[in-house]
């Protein structure tokens, strides 16, 4: 199953009040692994970035004005996202500005299926913080990098996320192998596998006691 994170910074809140994407990340997921497909880019909004905004991840509206515009991006980030399931924190924002980016060019909203962390997150955790800080912090993610908000690191947070609100663990590998962990070693590294069981149908077991029987009887009484 391929997923794409993805995330988006802006001039501000809403786009009732004309506010602009000034960056746009995606990571694309496989059977909840990243690959390396990824998808990134500054924009240059063509408006000032309010206060508010800057001082959530600083781009400055120097910065941004020497960015490609969202109409000469628009076709790459539309090709990436395509037929993907796309992982959102807080989805209505990001997704009202990018259908707002859309309409501005007279094109279609966007089609594809979206999954709300942040609404997950509030299914499992009624009552507490669901904002990525917080969520880092219940799963144990180190997010000591997102000094502010960025499109990138974002997106790498929001993947680890997402596999713990989907009661997964995370694949690892590792030097110097602690014990008493389900892992398979080999050499000098472990693997951790998906912590999710998949549970044989009856006409396997039954299958598989014919099997032990036929065996049993080969080996030890022939």
């Amino acid at each position: 199953m391929i997923e794409v994170i993805l995330d988006t910074e802006t001039t501000g809140l809403k786009v009732s009040e004309g506010h602009r994407i000034v960056e746009i990340g995606c990571l694309e997921l496989k059977d909840l692994m990243p690959t390396k497909n990824k998808f990134h880019c500054y924009i240059n909004p063509e408006r000032k970035v309010s206060q508010e905004a800057f001082k959530v991840h600083g781009y400055t509206d120097e910065f941004l004005s020497r960015q490609k515009k969202f109409s000469e991006i628009v076709e790459d980030f539309l090709k990436f996202i395509d037929g993907k399931k796309l992982i959102i924190h807080n989805a209505e924002f990001d997704i009202s500005h990018l259908n707002n980016e859309l309409s501005l060019l007279g094109r279609n909203k966007i089609k594809e299926e979206v999954v709300d962390t942040m609404q997950i997150a509030r299914g499992k955790f009624p009552g507490s913080g669901t904002s990525l800080d917080a969520l880092c912090k219940k799963f144990s993610i180190d997010n000591s990098k997102r000094e502010k908000h960025n499109a990138v690191i974002d997106c790498e947070l929001l993947s680890k996320v997402y596999i713990n609100l989907l009661d997964q663990k995370e694949p690892t590998f590792e030097l110097n192998v602690d014990k008493g962990l389900n892992e398979k070693i080999s050499d000098n590294f472990k693997v951790k596998y998906f912590n999710k069981i998949i549970k044989p149908t009856q006409e396997e077991l039954k299958q598989h006691e014919v099997f032990l029987k036929k065996e049993i009887k080969k080996n030890y009484f022939n």
